[in-house]
């Protein structure tokens, strides 16, 4: 087994609980995770033999041009999506965060993370 990781996605995205936050827009990070085996990739030095981190990042970005009340969905979306483009893919951790939520106060980001291994 390996891991392929894409980390700091950066996206500005409408997303929100609140109908104004889907108006406006926000700053949102994305880290994702994949467990996987790397072994034949490594051997043959063929891209078709691994998980091709550009589709990957196609895939994050077609999500956060989807609205979702909540971060916990789109990370949900997120993992379902990989699982459907890799299906040989194990596992897949997905941290999406919200900078400068609208809290009241200050908070750099709010962060949630999911981790799903395959059925």
């Amino acid at each position: 087994m390996g891991q392929i990781a894409l980390e700091g996605m950066e996206f500005f995205a409408f997303h929100g609980f609140y109908d104004e936050e889907q108006k406006i827009g926000n700053k949102y990070g994305v880290d994702l995770y994949i467990q996987t085996d790397l072994q034949d990739a490594a051997a043959s030095d063929n891209l078709d033999e691994t998980v091709n981190y550009e589709l990957l990042y196609k895939l994050v970005l077609h999500e956060m041009g989807h609205p979702a009340r909540l971060l916990e969905h789109l990370g949900h979306r997120i993992i379902e999506g990989v699982f459907r483009e890799f299906p040989f893919v194990q596992q897949v951790k997905v941290s999406v965060s919200k900078f400068n939520p609208p809290l009241g106060g200050i908070c750099h980001k709010a962060k949630v993370t999911l981790e799903k291994n395959k059925a």
